[in-house]
């Protein structure tokens, strides 16, 4: 059966009072209830029911919002979360409660029992906001932040913060078919089949930072060259990484400059010379 992806009212008779729901439904299976009624889910396109583009309206124009895009619960995702600047890591759990802030992607797993399809969600930019997953302020939801970054740059709709894409198939394939869909929607990038790599890949290179984190020194790189050598696999390139940049404004990282002698700098240790 093809998978399909689509956003359901219900009514729930309680006694004498009728209770309106709204979930998102993943080849007819609830994967998100009690999906707020500002959310807004659009097809991807006109005659596709894999995937659509979600967003939401806001009371007030603002830099940052955080809204809910339903409840999760039981079943079992992998994530991946943004837990410092420039890294992410891999995360798992199987309510809105276990996401992590700043989670840039997640995959619902599929259910062959029931034939529940794989959910990607992956958060989106539009226009000067980007948006990520966190874990939501009501028990089980999971929320989205959208954010400009800039108390000049505000707004109170958004159409297309999150892309939802459904799929039986592998996830490698699921991931190829919402990318290719995303790239047609931002037009800011081409994928991988679509690149010319360049000739530096076809290069073996070695990164200090694993060897030496902070504690990087002409010697050491010297001595990690040749060892790498010697053991027949010679670098082509050489990344310096000792940590090249200062998040807090308390005490300067040194750096190191030909003579030995210190000198502050908000960058890391910096080697000069030829090694």
């Amino acid at each position: 059966m093809t998978p399909s992806l689509r956003k359901s009212s219900i009514h729930v008779k309680q006694s004498d009072e009728t209770d309106s729901r709204t979930n998102f439904l993943a080849s007819g299976h609830p994967i998100l209830t009690d999906v707020p009624e500002n959310l807004v889910a659009t097809a991807a396109s006109p005659t596709g029911t894999t995937g659509c583009f979600v967003g939401f309206s806001a009371g007030e124009p603002r830099r940052r919002h955080v809204a809910s895009i339903g409840k999760l619960s039981g079943i079992r995702f992998m994530s991946l979360f943004r837990f410092k600047l420039w890294w992410t890591t891999h995360w798992v759990g199987t309510t809105g409660n276990h996401v992590e802030s700043e989670t840039q992607f997640m995959m619902l797993d599929r259910d062959d029992a029931v034939s529940r399809p794989y959910l990607l969600l992956l958060p989106l930019i539009e226009g000067s906001f980007r948006a990520s997953l966190q874990p939501g302020a009501v028990s089980d939801h999971v929320d989205v932040c959208v954010e400009s970054g800039s108390t000049r740059v505000v707004s109170s709709g958004f159409r297309s913060v999150l892309y939802f894409h459904v799929g039986n198939d592998s996830p490698y394939g699921l991931v190829r078919e919402a990318m290719c869909v995303v790239r047609k929607h931002l037009g800011s990038f081409r994928l991988l089949e679509e690149k010319t790599p360049p000739p530096i890949v076809d290069k073996f290179g070695w990164c200090t930072w694993d060897a030496f984190y902070k504690k990087v020194s002409p010697k050491g790189v010297r001595e990690g060259i040749i060892d790498l050598a010697e053991g027949s696999c010679p670098p082509g390139m050489i990344i310096i990484d000792d940590g090249w940049q200062c998040m807090t404004r308390g005490k300067r990282p040194r750096i190191l400059p030909r003579g030995g002698q210190e000198k502050e700098s908000c960058g890391g240790v910096e080697l000069l010379g030829k090694l």
